[in-house]
């Protein structure tokens, strides 16, 4: 049970309900996760602003999800695992690669910089060395790249923080925290 309150449509207020059926029309669904968020319409509005870099940016969908697994496993937030374990199979990643990128890594060179990059930023509070920079960079990741990966990684932070607070019930396919090696 969720310790912070879950906001269904039906007890909606008419500005909550409009973002959740908004929400609904686009994903199909809307998460528990974002329920939790709809308790403050500016939050919620907020990060979907936020969440909007995940349809323009300059990171390919499969590399926004390897960032997520990695920062939500660093993090353990069960359900940000479960959740990007399946959004990551919709956006094409296989059993392996999910394993990898929740163990920091990639089967995929490039993808390997972004995901260690990301996981530096949050062991270190943003605070990476400029070896770990040029890494990245080196990578083939512009100056653009990377502030998105920042982005992305703090995003992900938040989200992380809201489902480990709020305990809300895992709405996607349960993956349990510990890694299979």
């Amino acid at each position: 049970m969720s310790r912070i309150g879950v906001i269904e449509k039906n007890s909606a207020t008419v500005e909550q309900a409009e973002l959740l059926e908004a929400i609904e029309v686009k994903l199909g669904m809307i998460p528990n996760f974002l329920k939790v968020f709809a308790n403050s319409p500016s939050a919620l509005r907020a990060f979907l602003g936020l969440h909007s870099i995940s349809e323009e940016g300059s990171l390919d969908p499969q590399t926004r999800e390897r960032i997520a697994l990695a920062v939500a496993q660093q993090n353990a937030c069960q359900y940000c695992v479960s959740a990007h374990t399946a959004i990551g199979r919709k956006a094409g990643l296989s059993g392996s690669e999910i394993e990898a990128n929740r163990a920091g890594t990639s089967e995929d060179a490039k993808a390997a910089s972004a995901v260690k990059f990301a996981r530096a930023l949050v062991e270190h509070n943003g605070e990476v060395t400029n070896a770990e920079l040029q890494e990245v960079r080196d990578s083939g990741f512009s100056d653009s790249d990377v502030v998105e990966i920042i982005t992305h990684v703090g995003m992900n932070v938040l989200t992380n923080i809201l489902g480990k607070a709020s305990r809300v019930k895992i709405d996607f396919p349960s993956v349990d925290l510990e890694l299979s090696h």
